[in-house]
């Protein structure tokens, strides 16, 4: 019974997943928002399919965490470097500032004490992340620059996760030691951050090489989740949070040749664990605290909205930023988030706030969250029709990372080596891409731009540039790989024009059929190039061996083409 009851959970979560998300996606009003509905109809307090959401959020957490991993691997430290003044002078002027306000509105309308009445208010200035985030990606505003503000306020929130759980046990002692108690909690972490950075550059890569030489994709796979959750539990023990420790294993991947084959590998995860995370704010929302604190609930729900709206939307335009950018900040961040719910679960735990108290302050937290989605769209609408330049609202460029007209050359062993020496020699710019550790630290070296993956997948064919690439060179030695590579490449790149090496005359006709434009077999070539030499040793007329080759070439090349194209 036990068993059937696990399986039902399971498919009711599946099944309304599926359906509500396509739903509502088809009604243009996003997945998020049909996550949360749909955790709200099987949630305890809807229909009761799923009686122990605890589990589900827990679960879900993890898709927060790989969020954070994949947007730090698309982040370069150089980058973050830049958006340093954003993050601490946005951020925590946000942090502060709404805090201080919600602070001073929870006492009076609530009669608090000032020690709850602070720990409510900077709860509640914090936002969440995987709803900012992937709003933003959905959007594919995160190279934006209001996208940029926005996680940089993000960001910031994320580190103030380290004081504001040191503040709970302060609060409830009333110690007035609070400043030295902040100090040491910074200087530990930043000390044990500090070693883990150092550690994590230079021991990352030689791990990944030793476990790609290994050329098995699922324990590949199994590295990169264990990088991930490895780090977040270390940040997670020493008071950090976890997506924070997965993000800064995402910044120390970045710069990696192994950064794009991990995002194609954690992908799926992120997408199937953000789902349940959003499921489970749906199934959190109590009807029940609803419906006794109706008034009051609605009432902190509205003000904490507006507060950290105008809050936010005023130091950007303080930071110079254009009213519709200003706006859309406002509209992503106004919500509480996740972290709240932890904290103030916390702090009932510590003595420091009411058991009901801390069920009405997580029924806003949650409603919060449920209509940022609509807030968001309607935040959308409000800066077009503000925004007089369109200019403003239009995405920084993202960072060329492919040069026009380049070729992609699909494995980097002897053969491709020899073209890539060719194109360098012509000055022809490219782009290697190969399973082999070996070949891409060969290539590294010599300066050549290469990344480890597997060409057959669309997303590797994508982070080299395929869509605009001026042809595809597939060199690798294995039949079958040179056919994955190349349905694929005709799939997403119907126009490019692919180029292969093969064995002998029947496969180079098999990959023609299947959308080469060209294919070489080695047999062929090894015999023209040979009989050339047995000619030249004998005195051959070099004009007369070239034309022979230049025709048996030529009606080779004829004979191994489809019987369309003759």
């Amino acid at each position: 019974m036990h068993h059937d009851t696990i399986l039902i959970e399971i498919l009711s979560l599946m099944a309304v997943a599926v359906i509500a998300a396509t739903i509502f996606s088809r009604l243009g009003m996003g997945a998020i928002l049909g996550y949360l509905v749909g955790g709200m109809l099987i949630g305890p307090w809807g229909l009761g399919l799923i009686t122990n959401p605890e589990q589900i959020a827990h679960l879900g957490e993890f898709g927060v965490v790989f969020l954070l991993f994949l947007i730090g691997v698309e982040l370069k430290p150089a980058r973050l470097w830049v958006m340093r003044r954003q993050v601490f002078g946005l951020g925590s002027g946000q942090l502060f500032i709404t805090g201080a306000i919600i602070t001073l509105l929870v006492s009076y309308g609530l009669d608090l004490e000032t020690s709850p009445s602070v720990l409510i208010g900077f709860g509640l200035a914090l936002s969440s992340t995987a709803f900012g985030i992937q709003l933003l990606a959905s959007k594919n505003q995160l190279s934006s620059q209001w996208g940029r503000a926005g996680f940089s306020i993000l960001l910031l929130q994320d580190l103030a996760v380290v004081p504001l759980l040191a503040l709970v046990p302060i609060l409830v002692k009333g110690e007035a030691t609070i400043g030295v108690s902040f100090g040491m909690a910074f200087l530990e972490t930043a000390v044990i951050l500090t070693g883990v950075i150092i550690a994590g550059r230079y021991a990352i890569n030689p791990l990944f090489r030793l476990v790609a030489a290994g050329k098995t994709p699922e324990v590949f796979t199994g590295f990169a989740l264990l990088l991930v959750l490895g780090f977040g539990w270390l940040m997670e023990s020493i008071g950090l949070s976890m997506a924070m420790g997965a993000f800064i294993a995402g910044l120390l991947l970045s710069e990696s040749e192994f950064r794009h084959q991990v995002e194609v590998d954690i992908q799926p995860f992120r997408g199937l664990l953000l789902g349940l995370f959003f499921m489970s704010v749906g199934m959190g929302i109590n009807f029940g605290a609803l419906a006794s604190q109706a008034g009051l609930i609605l009432s902190m729900l509205i003000i904490l909205l507006v507060v950290k709206a105008l809050v936010i939307v005023s130091l950007l335009k303080m930071a110079k930023h254009p009213l519709p950018e200003a706006i859309k900040v406002g509209s992503l961040l106004a919500q509480s988030g996740e972290f709240g719910f932890v904290l103030f679960a916390y702090a009932t735990l510590e003595g420091l706030l009411d058991p009901a108290l801390a069920d009405t302050l997580s029924a806003v937290i949650a409603l919060s969250m449920a209509v940022t989605p609509l807030i968001f769209s309607l935040g959308q609408v409000l800066a077009k029709r503000l925004a007089h330049d369109k200019a403003h609202a239009a995405s920084l460029p993202e960072e060329d990372t492919t040069e026009a007209r380049h070729v992609i050359i699909a494995g980097f062993g002897r053969v491709g080596d020899t073209i890539a020496r060719i194109l360098t020699d012509l000055e022809i710019p490219f782009a290697a891409v190969d399973l082999n550790p070996e070949h891409i630290k060969t290539a590294r070296a010599k300066g050549f731009r290469a990344i480890y993956g597997d060409a057959a997948r669309p997303e590797i064919l994508r982070a080299v540039g395929a869509d605009s690439a001026a042809l595809l060179v597939v060199t690798i030695d294995d039949p079958k790989a040179a056919e994955r590579m190349i349905v694929c490449a005709r799939k997403e790149c119907p126009g490019l024009p692919i180029y292969v090496r093969t064995h002998n005359n029947n496969t180079a006709r098999q990959l023609r059929t299947l959308g080469a434009m060209h294919a070489v077999p080695e047999t062929l070539e090894a015999s023209l190039s040979l009989g050339a030499e047995v000619a030249r040793a004998l005195k051959a007329d070099e004009a007369d061996i070239r034309t022979v080759i230049k025709v048996l070439r030529s009606d080779d090349y004829r004979a191994i083409a489809p019987q369309e194209e003759k």
